[in-house]
């Protein structure tokens, strides 16, 4: 994975998973109700497009969750694109009721 030597930030006043490369952040937005994480949107800033930088803030946010037990509810399409691609993820999934 590229960018692995930056850390996630979990900016909860915010509800932003944050990736900072080269001074640049790039966000997922996310509402937490309980142990499910609503993940809303991603955004990476048009000059920083092309680089993964989406791909390593979804990775490094997914291994972020399991690591806190928590489950996902993915909201935005870029991350239901990126489940496509990537099935193993779909661990994290939370069961709807």
């Amino acid at each position: 994975m590229k960018y692995e030597d930056i850390p996630l930030i979990n900016n909860i006043d915010a509800h932003n998973f944050e990736l900072a490369v080269d001074g640049v952040v790039s966000f997922i937005d996310y509402k937490q109700k309980g142990d499910k994480i609503y993940l809303i949107h991603t955004e990476v800033p048009q000059e920083m497009e092309g680089h993964g930088i989406a791909a390593a803030l979804v990775e490094k946010t997914f291994i972020y969750l399991e690591q806190h037990n928590l489950k996902i509810i993915p909201l935005c399409v870029y991350i239901v694109a990126f489940l496509k691609r990537h099935p193993e993820w779909s661990r994290l999934l939370a069961v709807h009721d």
